[in-house]
C-alpha cells in the first residue's frame, strides 16, 4: 500500500552529468532501486498544480515564509479518467515537509477540486485526508495553473526505509492543456545535463552519504520546480512588456 502521509526533511542538490553518474554508482552500492525503475530506466511523474486567480500560493511560497502550502494532482505516466491518481496537500513548516494525499480516480479528483464536494468514500480513499482536502478547497478558490512533469530514478536505503533519494531529469512544464490526460509535453525547465537530486528523510543522513556529498563537493541548494517555472513566466511577461513599450516609442 502506498504511503499517504509523510513528515520529513527534503534537501535538494543540482548535479552535472558527471557527478550524477558518480552518485548513481554510489546509490547502487548502498541502496535499493525503486520498484518503478527497471535497470536505471526513469519513470515519469506528472503533476497539475492548483492556485488562486492571483497565484497566491506560489507567490507566498516564494516569499520564504516559515509556513507554506500547495495543492497538486499527481499521476505516474499519462492517465485516463479511471486511472488512480494522488490528490495531495504539501506543507512546509520550519524546514519540515508534510505531505498528505489520497488516491482518487482522475475523474473524481477533477470533480472534487472543481466543486469542493468530496466524493463518496471508497476502499482506496483515505477519508481523513479527504476531509483535509475538502477544508483546503473551502479556504482557497483554486483552478489548474500548471502542468509539470519529470523523469525520475529513485532509491531506498537497504536497511533504512525512511531514507529516499531521487534524481529528476527532463523537467518540463506547460500552462496550456491543463489536464493530465492531455499528454506528456511541455517546455524544458533546465538544461539536458542538469539533474535535481533530492534527499528525503526524517532522520540524520547516514555516514556513507555525508562522506559522498563531501568527497564530490555537492552542496545543498534552494530549488522549487513550480517556483522556478513561475519566476520564469513572470520574467518573460516583463520582458515582453518592455519590448512592447520600446516598439511603441520607436
Amino acid at each position: 500500500m502506498a504511503i499517504e502521509v509523510f513528515n520529513r526533511y527534503e534537501h535538494k542538490y543540482m548535479l552535472d552529468r558527471e557527478t550524477f553518474e558518480k552518485m548513481i554508482k554510489i546509490m547502487d552500492e548502498h541502496m535499493v532501486m525503486d520498484s518503478h525503475n527497471e535497470e536505471h530506466t526513469p519513470y515519469t511523474i506528472a503533476n497539475i498544480y492548483f492556485d488562486t486567480p492571483d497565484d497566491y500560493l506560489i507567490r507566498t511560497s516564494l516569499s520564504k515564509p516559515e509556513y507554506k502550502e500547495k495543492l497538486r494532482l499527481r499521476a505516474y505516466g499519462v492517465p485516463n479518467a479511471d486511472t488512480k491518481v494522488f490528490l495531495e496537500i504539501k506543507k512546509k513548516f520550519k524546514g519540515i515537509v508534510n505531505k498528505r494525499r489520497t488516491k482518487l480516480k482522475l475523474s473524481e479528483a477533477y470533480g472534487f477540486v472543481a466543486s469542493g464536494k468530496a466524493p463518496e468514500p471508497k476502499d482506496y480513499i483515505n477519508t481523513q485526508v479527504l476531509h483535509e482536502l475538502e477544508y483546503f478547497l473551502k479556504i482557497y478558490d483554486l483552478s489548474p495553473k500548471l502542468y509539470l512533469a519529470y523523469d525520475r530514478i529513485a532509491y531506498f536505503e537497504k536497511d533504512n526505509k525512511d531514507l529516499r533519494i531521487s534524481f529528476d531529469m527532463n523537467i518540463r512544464s506547460r500552462r496550456y492543456d491543463l489536464a493530465l490526460e492531455d499528454g506528456d509535453h511541455g517546455e524544458r525547465l533546465l538544461p539536458d545535463d542538469v539533474y535535481l537530486m533530492e534527499i528525503k528523510t526524517s532522520l540524520a543522513k547516514p555516514l556513507w552519504l555525508t562522506h559522498s556529498l563531501a568527497e564530490l563537493d555537492i552542496k545543498r541548494t534552494r530549488f522549487s520546480k513550480y517556483g522556478t517555472e513561475f519566476k520564469n513566466m513572470i520574467n518573460h511577461i516583463e520582458a515582453d512588456e518592455i519590448e512592447y513599450k520600446y516598439q511603441e516609442v520607436v
